[in-house]
């Protein structure tokens, strides 16, 4: 069983951004949508010292040039599309630095789901697969069944929920990167050093 990368999504203060980096996060998300108790403003994420990891977007209902602008600004290494962008949207973007959500629990099938990977797979340097069928932050793990029946040609990221308790049940379906936001907070925007600590724990100990 492989030891997935781990990304922490939702930084809202440099003490988590400081923590999350300390404890060996290999991605840290900045949300930038307005909806979210989690957005931010660009100055933060530009001044936020990441250490090694990298700096992720979070974006949802900008235009693509206004993608790029905050790429610019604020130092970002990925940008999340979480808006049902297009692949044209994608490209405009640059594929090698796009991470594509997709939510399994949209379709209606397997082979729909399928359909959209190989859609999306040569637009992108990474997929996301997230619970709810749109949106983020529902908070909630995803039925992992799943990812028994489809094939997923890029490196992905497994969203929704993820804490200690369901740590174990996430890597048999072996991601790439863990996406851990709500499942390791005190409050929304908020980390939670134990849990985190917990996460990182099941990790070492699975490896």
């Amino acid at each position: 069983m492989k030891r997935p990368k781990v990304k922490v999504c939702g930084m809202t203060r440099q003490e988590d951004v400081s923590l999350c980096s300390g404890l060996g996060a290999h991605f840290l998300g900045f949300i930038f949508h307005e909806g979210s108790p989690r957005n931010v403003r660009r100055d933060f994420a530009a001044g936020a010292d990441a250490g090694s990891a990298a700096k992720v977007g979070v974006f949802v209902r900008q235009t693509a040039d206004e993608v790029k602008e905050i790429i610019r600004e604020c130092g970002l290494d990925y940008a999340q599309l979480h808006g049902g962008q297009d692949e044209e949207f994608c490209d405009a973007v640059g594929p090698d630095r796009v991470i594509k959500v997709l939510w399994p629990e949209k379709y209606d099938s397997p082979e729909a789901l399928q359909a959209d990977i190989v859609r999306f797979a040569p637009h992108c340097s990474h997929l996301l697969f997230d619970t709810g069928k749109s949106g983020g932050g529902h908070g909630r793990a995803m039925n992992l069944d799943i990812f028994q029946s489809i094939a997923i040609p890029k490196p992905w990221f497994l969203a929704g929920g993820l804490c200690a308790e369901n740590t174990h049940a996430a890597l048999q379906v072996e991601p790439d990167v863990l996406d851990l936001n709500s499942g390791v907070e005190a409050a929304p925007g908020i980390k939670d050093e134990n849990k985190l600590r917990a996460v990182m724990q099941k990790l070492s100990e699975a490896s």
